[in-house]
């Protein structure tokens, strides 16, 4: 598939953060003409993250200060799509969610209710403000056998120098103490993410391109909802790690700004 014909069969292009647009607080490449250029060829744009440690609005605010925000863009995290799944599967349960001050805010205006001392079900985020005495009590939680959701299976977050532990490597953590898998993982690469943005836009998925860094979170999650997918060499896989998964993304490009 060539990068016209890509682009002439989606209307909706989803866009990795860490890795894909920028790095820490610096974008990559010339991502912002690149992104206003696929704006003025009439392709919405919205920002999908499985970073679940910051609120919406905290992306949107990060997004204007590097230049990379649009008119008509939008953002949609790993941890929005955990509300959805809540609201809708779990509406009155209350909910110990293991994530920074500003999520659980999010969490709060958004419905949910969250309790400290007798929750109905865990949630798991990426939790930059990670204490033990919250470890502990999640541990307690899940020991005590109520239902154990996470926002999304990253392994590490990409970040100017080195890549930080992520979800992936709390899961492991709980794994060995608790001997608990979550129930549920919300975040690419699996379905329900899409299935939420099927409804959010009103865009069939075949229609949706995914553009990230990783193959076991991005490219897989194109190819588990039926998307165009784009990998860029710019985060965290590399050309030769390649072999190492099944997924096939539509195109291989060195960075975002290969698209056109």
């Amino acid at each position: 598939m060539t990068k016209e014909e890509l682009l002439d069969s989606v209307d909706l292009i989803l866009l990795d953060l860490d890795g894909t647009v920028y790095l820490g607080e610096t974008p990559i490449g010339n991502a912002a003409h690149t992104l206003q250029r696929l704006r003025e060829r009439g392709k919405r744009l919205i920002f999908l993250t499985n970073n679940s440690s910051k609120t919406e609005g905290e992306y949107r605010e990060k997004l204007l200060r590097v230049g990379l925000w649009g008119s008509g863009d939008r953002v949609y995290t790993s941890a929005m799509a955990t509300v959805s799944y809540l609201k809708k599967h779990y509406p009155s349960a209350a909910v110990y969610l293991l994530g920074t001050a500003a999520l659980q805010a999010e969490f709060a205006c958004a419905g949910v209710h969250l309790s400290e001392t007798s929750p109905d079900v865990c949630v798991l985020a990426y939790d930059v403000e990670l204490t033990f005495e919250k470890i502990r009590k999640f541990d307690a939680f899940l020991k005590a056998g109520l239902p154990f959701l996470a926002t999304h299976p990253d392994d590490v977050c990409p970040t100017a120098g080195f890549p930080m532990p992520d979800v992936g490597s709390f899961l492991a953590l709980f794994e060995r103490s608790s001997g608990r898998r979550p129930d549920k993982i919300i975040g690419k690469p699996f379905t329900q993410m899409g299935e939420e943005l099927e409804t959010l836009t009103k865009v069939p998925r075949e229609r949706m391109c995914m553009i990230g860094d990783r193959m076991y979170t991005d490219i897989r999650f194109a190819n588990n909802n039926g998307m165009k997918s784009v990998l860029v060499l710019s985060g965290e896989t590399k050309r030769e790690d390649m072999r190492r998964f099944p997924d096939l993304p539509d195109l291989v490009l060195g960075d975002i700004d290969k698209l056109l």
